[in-house]
């Protein structure tokens, strides 16, 4: 197993109404090399997170059209995507143009992955970004043909880079993990849109309690 292996099963991944990131380019906010480089640091990524000790992979479910779609990183936006780049010794260069657009669930994520000093690959079930039919600036959420694609794909990315756990974000992400993986290794959080981050805060405060930055502890007071 390789990350060319984990590209190229992405690469064959056909399904309507999907946007995929790394080998398509969005006619409207994409730069000219757009897809290369989403590839690049997608692959640089998943090499130097074989590399380390990874204390886990968060898990969300699918790419939004204002996070992923654009920056090719799991629960990632423009805002975070230099936060993202950075974390894995990596130059950034925004695969988009205009000004930066921020996604709801990324920020929460970044609230949080930012005082977290242990080594974190992000990821969702379904790598893909999938949109209503004839809007491709929407969300939906994937099928169960592409949820079983994507969790093919987890597999692969889980047996290559060897993560101590888990971090199943949300019910959708929990269902996938859990029959996928020993029940032991996998962690159930919820996710932190929808009224849900007070319980995302908590949690992630219990499961990174020896592992946090000291330098900003009151963004972890559960309110």
């Amino acid at each position: 197993m390789s990350s060319a292996d984990i590209l190229n099963a992405i690469r064959d991944m056909e399904f309507e109404n999907t946007f995929n990131p790394y080998f398509d380019r969005c006619p409207v906010y994409d730069a000219k090399e757009a897809p290369e480089l989403r590839r690049f640091y997608l692959s640089e990524m998943l090499d130097r997170a074989a590399a380390v000790d990874l204390d886990a992979i968060w898990v969300g479910r699918d790419l939004g059209y204002r996070g992923g779609r654009r920056t090719g990183l799991a629960l990632t936006d423009d805002v975070h995507f230099s936060n993202h780049l950075s974390r894995w010794e990596l130059e950034p260069k925004r695969p988009t143009f205009g000004e930066p657009v921020a996604e709801r669930t990324a920020a929460a994520i970044w609230d949080i992955l930012l005082r977290v000093n242990s080594p974190v690959f992000l990821w969702n079930v379904f790598p893909l970004h999938p949109f209503e039919e004839g809007s491709p600036f929407t969300n939906r959420a994937h099928n169960a043909r592409e949820r079983k694609a994507g969790a093919d794909i987890l597999v692969k990315i889980v047996e290559y880079v060897k993560p101590r756990r888990i971090v199943a974000i949300g019910n959708d992400a929990y269902k996938v993990l859990s029959a996928a993986f020993n029940s032991e290794q996998v962690c159930k959080v919820r996710h932190p849109s929808y009224g849900g981050q007070s319980e995302f805060l908590a949690t992630m405060r219990y499961l990174y309690r020896g592992s946090l930055s000291a330098s900003e502890p009151d963004l972890f007071t559960v309110k």
